[in-house]
């Protein structure tokens, strides 16, 4: 962690697996944070947001602070003393996964996300791939044996979202949570709606 009268600093990893709003939304609420942000974009993310979105790589290098190429190996992300506060992966694509899980740093993504894990920073994998298999699972646990947190971004309907935009931005958040980020517009759970209702459900369980 980096001294109090320093904002916050994250680097944000966007990779080609679908759900590349995940990083754009995570950019935006970081942003209204005053976090410090460090972008790496892929080039299969760029891909995917083309097909995927109305967005351009031009448009999220807009939202970091920082932009670095996947290329750059020599970028001061690469390098544990460079003080930053967590890494967020989103959305994380199995390749990306198997390469932090292996420590292949072949690019500046997965190099940052190992030094983040070496420097006992905490990583935040927002793993997008359904169904599973038993590697994809291995994967996950040596990642999380490492230290990272594995998000799959699973949207939650106790908020009853109503529109796509609403659970992006609340899954995104919950993610931030996990980076000790709290947003203040996320939406909390406050327990059931009311003690009768409850009672209610209760007796015709029963």
């Amino acid at each position: 962690m980096r001294p109090d009268e320093f904002p916050p600093r994250i680097v944000v990893g966007i990779t080609g697996a679908s759900g590349a709003i995940y990083g754009i939304r995570a950019l935006e609420l970081l942003a209204q944070l005053g976090v410090e942000t460090h972008l790496v974009l892929t080039r299969a993310a760029r891909a995917t947001l083309a097909q995927e979105t109305s967005w351009t790589a031009a448009d999220a290098r807009e939202r970091a602070s920082v932009t670095h190429s996947e290329h750059d190996l020599g970028a001061a992300i690469a390098s544990g003393s460079f003080p930053v506060d967590g890494m967020l992966v989103a959305p994380c694509s199995v390749k990306t996964l198997s390469a932090i899980a292996n420590s292949f740093d072949d690019n500046l993504l997965v190099r940052a996300a190992d030094v983040t894990l070496k420097e006992r920073r905490p990583l935040v994998l927002m793993l997008r791939e359904t169904p599973l298999h038993p590697g994809h699972i291995r994967l996950m646990a040596q990642a999380a044996e490492a230290g990272a947190v594995l998000m799959p971004p699973v949207p939650a309907f106790y908020t009853q979202p109503s529109s796509i935009d609403e659970m992006v931005t609340h899954t995104v958040a919950r993610a931030l949570d996990a980076l000790s980020l709290p947003h203040p517009h996320a939406t909390r759970w406050s327990g059931e709606r009311s003690s009768s209702s409850a009672t209610e459900q209760r007796s015709v369980r029963a």
